[in-house]
């Protein structure tokens, strides 16, 4: 009489060594497609900040001013630069904070004559003074994208009195917002000398007072949002 055992049938080795073959294969696939996105978004963000000075220069050459202080920039522009395009005080500064929402901030002008100039890509009229408008400059990530003259009282990162013995030295900086930590370091080693707190790049956590002391690379948390400043 056969045998009412219940027979049981499971994978074989080889079948087991496939299907783990096939996960290892997909988790590397996925893996290294974030590696990819990674990249192109510091790639991005590394592009912000070595364009932003070809703008700068490119006004200059053809208008002989900075762009936001330009003291003629009605006459440059045309009829491009009407209100609240307006011109600078033409005193070879440009004046404000590299975050401000203020429309008479010469920071604030800045994009508009770069962009009235035909030398940057954007829109060249904004609605409302605010964080939040189109007009602003974004990076890869969202965050802000900024520009000022670098004068102690305004940089964003160690200015004389955060650091009175390595305080950053330049006569721009540029200034990009809300930057992981995993890659304000990339950043750092591509664009400068890879350490967080000295050179012409550093960093500080979102929300750090202006002038603030900029973080060690040994500090900074892969997780937390960063502003990354460089001057030039």
């Amino acid at each position: 009489m056969r045998s009412k055992r219940s027979q049981q049938s499971g994978f074989t080795l080889v079948e087991i060594a496939i299907v783990l073959v096939i996960i290892g294969l997909l988790l590397g696939g996925i893996l290294k497609g974030q590696e990819l996105i990674n990249s192109a978004k510091v790639k991005n963000l590394a592009n912000d900040f070595r364009t932003t000075p070809t703008f700068v220069y490119g006004y200059q050459d053809k208008y002989k001013a900075l762009p936001g202080d330009d003291v003629a920039a009605v006459a440059h522009l045309g009829a491009g630069c009407a209100a609240p395009c307006q011109a600078g005080n033409g005193n070879g500064v440009i004046q404000g904070n590299w975050n401000s929402v203020t429309q008479t901030d010469e920071t604030w002008q800045f994009w508009g004559h770069i962009r009235r100039a035909n030398l940057a890509p954007g829109p060249t009229t904004w609605a409302a003074a605010a964080a939040t408008d189109p007009y602003v400059p974004t990076n890869a990530v969202g965050g802000r994208v900024g520009f000022s003259s670098a004068v102690d009282a305004q940089l964003e990162v160690d200015n004389l009195a955060a650091n009175a013995t390595n305080p950053m030295r330049g006569t721009y900086q540029i200034c990009s917002s809300g930057i992981l930590g995993s890659f304000v370091k990339q950043l750092d080693i591509q664009m400068d000398d890879g350490q967080t707190n000295t050179g012409s790049m550093r960093a500080h956590p979102v929300g750090a007072a202006l002038g603030a002391a900029s973080t060690a690379t040994t500090s900074v948390d892969d997780a937390t949002a960063y502003v990354v400043c460089m001057t030039f």
